[in-house]
């Protein structure tokens, strides 16, 4: 039996009435629908409801699902802990969920608890799902910093397993929208804040999932949205279903967006089976890309490429630009897959004779041997995007004044300790945010004076 229905909600601890003390009248029209929408499920009577939360347990490569028979959690953290609820968890969905992953060696399941109390992002929805159908069990699942598309598939392997138990289950993707959107509201005003909610609330109220992929990473971190994998997840667990959708309410009058979409589903529909599509379309962009590209990242790509295939090193091919053969300098090879870093390695100064040397060999560093990352593999080739900066020859500075973000990199030195960041990336806007990167991956204290070097660099696509 396929998902009875699905909702996206948010969870402002402010809308409980012990919680917020009058504040919540405030928001009465995302009351009003949030009532509305556990209406809706109170009518379905599921045995199950599955909630995604933005604030359960989270990891960077891994999609935690809460374990054991049972849960408890309150408000107390803010200020009604008479506001509590007990939870049995669906084992037996769960159970189906963890071995549809462990199937195809995808990265979820029980492992790595931190904390089994419920979370605000579960609280939330509980508390108004509660007085209208006390009935059935729930599943708690987390997000995590893996691409989109693995949001997507989580979602869908959610979907097979309740369709394979044939569970009547409803799911509920928790999450706020933009907390971006006021000067006077808690976390200050960012232009691409109300773009978002804006966005989102077009993409949501149509059900026009497609949509979701080309959400911008950079985009949704500086409009300081928590629901966008939630809403992911839910897509995929809708995967390859007509869905009627409804936008019930949008908010911001906290500074923060709350929005409130109902979807029913209304039969399979093979037209919307979304991953696939994006995957597609991707991989053939980044072909074009790749054709188009330059020397520079043409041989950092053949590099990387080779040695994860066939486990050697390239020879300095023929044919090259002569500036990459007369010419020695650092340089680093950046590696990006579906809009995340997936590794970066280089050279300040520089260490082979010439500088297709130097991308030789810190294409396959930061392909298999940067630490913060597993190695890559080869069924990821396809997804990658690869740019080479060059640098120039580091200059000593008195002070940051004579640092610009888009044009110079920084090299920040204390002691033994010394870290360096590029210029012009992605969300690093200011010379202050430039510093502060660089300090910690050297492990300089945030306070500690440093040795300030910059540096240009000539940018390859």
């Amino acid at each position: 039996m396929p998902i009875l229905a699905a909702f996206t909600v948010p969870h402002p601890p402010l809308i409980v009435p012990a919680v917020g003390r009058g504040g919540e009248a405030a928001v009465e029209k995302t009351v009003r629908a949030y009532e509305r929408a556990a209406e809706e499920i109170a009518a379905l009577k599921p045995d199950t409801v599955i909630i995604s939360s933005p604030h359960s347990v989270m990891y960077a490569d891994y999609f935690h699902i809460s374990p054991g028979e049972r849960a408890h959690g309150s408000f107390a953290g803010f200020g009604a802990p008479q506001v509590s609820f007990d939870e049995e968890y669906d084992t037996v969905l769960v159970k189906e969920i963890c071995a549809a992953a462990d199937s195809l060696g995808f990265p979820a399941g029980t492992l790595g608890e931190k904390d089994p109390s419920l979370d605000h992002g579960t609280l939330v929805p509980l508390y108004f799902i509660r007085r209208r159908y006390t009935g059935g069990k729930i599943v708690r699942v987390g997000l995590s910093g893996l691409p989109l598309s693995e949001h997507y598939r989580f979602g869908t392997l959610i979907k097979a397993a309740v369709d394979s138990l044939g569970t009547r289950a409803v799911f509920v993707a928790s999450g706020d929208l933009s907390h971006k959107l006021r000067d006077d509201g808690p976390y200050g005003f960012a232009p691409e804040g109300p773009m978002y909610d804006e966005r989102i609330m077009r993409t949501l109220g149509s059900a026009r999932f497609d949509e979701l992929f080309d959400y911008d990473e950079v985009f949704c971190n500086k409009a300081a949205e928590c629901g966008h994998r939630s809403f992911v997840i839910m897509a995929g667990a809708l995967d390859g279903t007509a869905v009627k959708s409804e936008a019930l309410s949008h908010e911001d009058v906290t500074g923060v967006g709350y929005g409130i979409c109902t979807f029913m589903p209304e039969g399979e529909d093979s037209g919307r089976r979304f991953l696939g599509t994006y995957l597609r379309g991707l991989e053939k962009k980044l072909s074009e890309r790749a054709e188009s590209s330059d020397a520079y990242v043409k041989l950092a790509r053949r590099s990387l490429e080779n040695y994860i295939l066939h486990g050697t090193r390239i020879t300095v091919p023929d044919g090259l630009p002569e500036e990459m053969l007369d010419r020695r300098a650092g340089a680093f090879v950046s590696i990006h897959k579906q809009g995340q870093l997936r590794g970066c390695i280089g050279t300040i100064l520089p260490t082979c004779t010439s500088v297709a040397e130097e991308i030789i060999e810190n294409a396959v560093s930061a392909s298999t041997k940067d630490p913060r990352f597993d190695p890559i593999t080869a069924d990821e080739l396809p997804l990658l995007e690869i740019n080479v900066d060059v640098l120039g020859e580091p200059e000593d500075i008195p002070s940051a004044d004579m640092l610009d973000v888009k044009r110079y990199g920084v090299i920040v030195t204390r002691g033994y300790k010394r870290g360096l960041l590029l210029p012009d990336l992605d969300g690093v806007d200011t010379v202050e945010e430039q510093i502060a990167i660089a300090k910690r991956k050297a492990g300089i204290g945030a306070d500690e004076p440093v040795k300030l070097s910059r540096f240009e660099v000539v940018r390859h696509y």
